[in-house]
């Protein structure tokens, strides 16, 4: 088999281009009516307005509740704590936050229409509000009792919660049998 050559290339004579001078470059200055930057976000807070702003009355709107045609039936202490224990543990897996606020309040049945809430600290009673319209009116409804009144309280005592160490159960324990103290001494007890 025979190669085919290659044709000889055909070379086209460049003309050379004069040499053209540069045109002249106008400068065009465009002003515009926005800024060119990113504007800032501004906050939606006014001094001025504030400075000047007029104190408005809010009206409260109470809505009243005749509770002379809803069920009033009884309840026990125990249908409450139940309830309330149950709350806790939803509470728990829910919101742990507001669980460690409420966790150490008290309900106590103190009538047959009224239940006294017994709370350690303001901060807490804020968060039990919260969740008290949610906790009352699924009570009110379990218990058929819409005549429900709360009391709420502040428990100093309740405030403190203290850690029990062996050794102060132990001292509660001499309190109420002294030989136990003599046998503290002579063992030499490890109540660490």
């Amino acid at each position: 088999m025979k190669i085919p050559e290659k044709a000889p290339e055909k070379k086209e004579p460049v003309a050379e281009k004069p040499a053209q001078q540069p045109e002249p470059v106008q400068e065009n200055t465009v002003k515009t009516t926005k800024p060119l930057s990113r504007q800032g976000v501004s906050s939606g807070f006014s001094i001025n307005s504030f400075l000047n702003k007029e104190d408005k009355e809010v009206k409260e709107e109470t809505v009243v509740v005749r509770t002379e045609n809803l069920p009033q039936n009884h309840f026990t202490e125990t249908d409450l704590q139940m309830e309330w224990n149950l709350m806790l543990k939803q509470l728990q897996k829910r919101n742990s936050f507001i669980f460690n606020a409420v966790k150490a309040f008290k309900l106590v049945k103190s009538g047959e229409h009224t239940i006294k809430v017994l709370y350690p600290s303001d901060s807490a009673k804020v968060e039990f509000d919260k969740i008290a319209g949610e906790f009352f009116n699924h009570f009110k409804t379990k218990v058929h009792n819409h005549s429900i009144d709360i009391d709420y309280q502040r428990d100093f005592d309740n405030l403190k919660i203290e850690v029990v160490t062996k050794r102060k159960i132990f001292e509660k324990f001499i309190e109420k049998n002294p030989l136990l103290k003599d046998l503290d001494d002579l063992m030499k007890f490890d109540l660490t």
